[in-house]
């Protein structure tokens, strides 16, 4: 990561949008000592908007090369989880909002590690939903520590505040998602690895668009659920690991560098079918939702390659080469399964830059 230079305290604006880990990044090289002072003197208010991810899957779950964990996967618009945080007089530490008993434990354990000059006020305005595969937990654990960070300007490393939260204990794509967003390959966990580190980032192309099939009469497999689902799973095949990277390498990456629809839908559709069927014994198939699986199976006679789960679920997703497409697609599934209501649909865009911090 590049160094960057602080400003002076008095040249500081009194509004800001930056880099979500641009203040983590300068912190972490401990260049200007006092830089938390002047920030606690200066800044009142922090808001963070970190946007979902979808998970598209695990690439070699053989692990037999020394690294574990290697997924391909990407930042949508929304749904997206919005905190503010705002200095409150010292020790005062409230929160409100959906998740804001996870969020206030996120603030208090970094307060805890890092001090604060005042206390605070919390509010998530809006919340990913939680265990639907759309990176909850991340996007909000993150999103405190920027904000606190914005705040307080503590020396610790953007990768420090991720791992001390409990964040990226398998995959790293939440953590891109939030740094940069786009389409990220995310190379796995190896034996001195903190975060996995992220070796391809690409956009995802404007005119492509994602719809999302959301089941919310269930939740994915998740927590101890999912710690045992992977101690117990039987060993992915190697040869189904080579085709799956190679497949990326070979034709998904090249096919997002040139906007190239088809063969990029093709390879997410293989990667769902073989790594679907691996998980199945620890959520009842393919897909965790009976649902949701009902729906990509549709699409999937319709001609649509690009579908299938992201991460745990129960959401599902239907690659669209256009908006229009997109969204006839979604009112004729809406029509389609109208007897459904637990089902919902949405189309949404790629996000191709990270989570959007105002200072104040």
């Amino acid at each position: 990561m590049d160094d960057i230079a602080a400003p002076p305290a008095d040249t500081l604006p009194d509004a800001t949008e930056s880099d979500p880990m641009a203040m983590l990044r300068a912190l972490a090289r401990g260049f200007v000592p006092d830089l938390a002072a002047r920030a606690a003197r200066r800044a009142t208010s922090a808001r963070v908007v970190a946007p979902a991810r979808l998970h598209f899957g695990f690439l070699d779950l053989n692990f037999s090369l020394g690294r574990r964990f290697v997924g391909l996967g990407m930042a949508i618009d929304t749904p997206a989880t919005v905190v503010s945080l705002v200095r409150a007089p010292a020790g005062e530490l409230v929160a409100d909002g959906p998740e804001a008993a996870r969020a206030r434990t996120h603030l208090a354990r970094l307060i805890g590690e890092h001090g604060a000059h005042s206390g605070f006020r919390l509010t998530v305005e809006r919340a990913i939903p939680p265990h639907a595969g759309l990176g909850s937990g991340t996007q909000l654990a993150l999103a405190v520590a920027a904000a606190y960070a914005a705040l307080e300007a503590p020396t610790a490393e953007a990768t420090h505040l991720a791992r001390e939260l409990g964040r990226a204990e398998r995959s790293a794509i939440g953590f891109a998602a939030f740094r940069a967003g786009g389409v990220v390959l995310d190379g796995g966990r190896g034996a001195a690895t903190e975060v996995p580190p992220i070796v391809s980032r690409l956009p995802f192309p404007d005119d492509w668009r994602v719809l999302l099939i959301s089941d919310g009469a269930r939740v994915g497999v998740h927590g101890e659920a999912e710690r045992a689902a992977f101690a117990t799973l039987p060993p992915f095949p190697e040869e189904a690991s080579a085709t799956l990277c190679r497949l990326v390498l070979v034709r998904a990456l090249p096919a997002l560098a040139e906007a190239d629809f088809a063969s990029f839908a093709g390879v997410i559709g293989e990667i769902q079918a073989r790594v679907g069927d691996h998980f199945a014994p620890a959520q009842g198939g393919r897909f965790a939702s009976a649902d949701v699986a009902d729906v990509l199976a549709w699409l999937g006679r319709d001609g649509h390659a690009g579908i299938g789960q992201t991460s745990w679920g129960p959401t599902g997703f239907c690659l669209v080469a256009d908006a229009e497409a997109a969204e006839r697609l979604a009112e004729t599934a809406r029509g389609r399964y109208a007897d459904r209501p637990q089902l919902s649909f949405a189309v949404v865009r790629g996000r191709n830059t990270g989570a959007r911090i105002t200072v104040r």
